[in-house]
């Protein structure tokens, strides 16, 4: 099966480091190290973890009239502002269908006079097809030629620094190009654990080089997917094709505050996107779900498919578990899920249905664990 996976360019070095590696969006991926799962999560949280995102699509965006032009062109296919981003800044948007369903989640910063997106793994191919359809007069190109690091944890200041000085200049979601010892970086001051941390895009042939310089550096511990998972999940972020799909809306996705004032009613550029009556009037009078977080009594984690229900016994099932795991900082299972709008109170006693048998589980405030973020 590995001979029909695709490779990162940091695929060799996973193997000489003694990682797991599993099927993962169509690459051959590092799932966890010698460390272990629940090491490598206490250590992202304690330190600094490097991951290989380098799955993940890369994209830059060009319109002949420059930023503004590509920014409201962009704006037709997402519910965000982006014509008002600052230079060197980022923000979390997703890709709405007709139904107003999430088509993919991505991440949208003001480069220079262009846009570059970072999207899912799964669903690069579709979303690239999708940008050139839905943006006319603009270039979208398909960088195939640099790899993507993040380095997560309290530490990643400090041993990126070491490397690459100025990014101590850096805020939670700015973006910046930078020149460094392994060529020009491409760096996010965001990722996907709720810590603070960097993304940084290099190109292939120095990536290893990249890679094997922040590993030299004791905080450092390679981290795989299995971590990832879990430290996402306290997080309380979403997993594309679980957590949110092309059935999923942004309101009841308890994704409402990714979508700025001005794109809703009432607001200068309220609309444009697919889906937008859908979404405008749930924004307005509220969605008859919601995805929530569930803390399950006991120490077992109620995974995904996991069906909900009101009471211990009798009655249809009322939501379902799309995200759950053991949570090794917060030492209890957790798991998120959507259940009816009136169910989602924080508090809210539930039952879900593992091998036969109902257990409870309570309605919990997300994050499971707080954020880190350099504000």
């Amino acid at each position: 099966m590995s001979d029909t996976l695709r490779r990162t360019p940091l695929h060799a070095l996973h193997l000489e480091l003694g990682a797991k590696m599993v099927p993962f969006a169509g690459y051959d991926m590092p799932v966890q190290y010698p460390l272990g799962v629940m090491k490598e999560h206490l250590h992202t949280r304690a330190a600094a973890g490097l991951f290989d995102v380098s799955h993940m699509g890369q994209v830059i965006v060009r319109a002949e009239g420059g930023y503004d032009a590509a920014a409201l062109t962009l704006e037709a296919l997402v519910p965000v502002d982006i014509l008002g981003l600052g230079e060197g800044r980022q923000r979390y948007g997703v890709f709405t269908n007709e139904a107003g369903g999430i088509g993919d989640d991505l991440m949208i910063a003001h480069r220079d006079d262009h846009l570059f997106v970072v999207v899912n793994a799964a669903c690069k191919e579709a979303d690239i097809a999708h940008m050139r359809a839905g943006m006319p007069g603009c270039e979208v190109e398909e960088i195939t030629d640099r790899a993507l690091l993040a380095l997560q944890g309290p530490r990643a200041e400090a041993v990126l620094s070491a490397l690459v000085p100025d990014v101590r200049n850096m805020r939670f979601m700015d973006v910046a190009v930078l020149d460094s010892d392994y060529g020009e970086l491409w760096i996010s001051r965001s990722g996907y654990t709720g810590e603070d941390g960097f993304e940084v895009s290099v190109a292939n042939e120095n990536a290893e080089a990249l890679a094997r310089a922040l590993l030299a550096n004791d905080e450092v511990e390679p981290i795989g997917l299995g971590a990832r998972d879990s430290l996402r999940l306290e997080a309380g972020l979403c997993l594309y094709g679980h957590d949110i799909d092309s059935t999923t809306t942004p309101v009841e996705a308890a994704l409402a505050w990714a979508i700025q004032k001005l794109r809703r009613n009432g607001g200068a550029r309220a609309g444009g996107f697919p889906g937008a009556d859908v979404v405008l009037e749930q924004l307005e009078s509220g969605a008859s779900r919601r995805r929530v977080g569930l803390r399950p009594e006991g120490r077992a984690p109620m995974r995904e498919g996991t069906e909900l229900y009101a009471r211990e016994e009798g009655g249809a099932p009322l939501g379902r578990v799309t995200s759950g795991a053991f949570g090794p900082t917060i030492g209890a299972p957790m798991s998120m899920g959507y259940v009816p709008s009136e169910m989602a109170e924080t508090g809210t006693m539930l039952y879900g249905e593992v091998r036969g048998k109902r257990m409870p589980v309570k309605v919990a405030k997300m994050p499971f664990t707080p954020a880190n973020f350099k504000r």
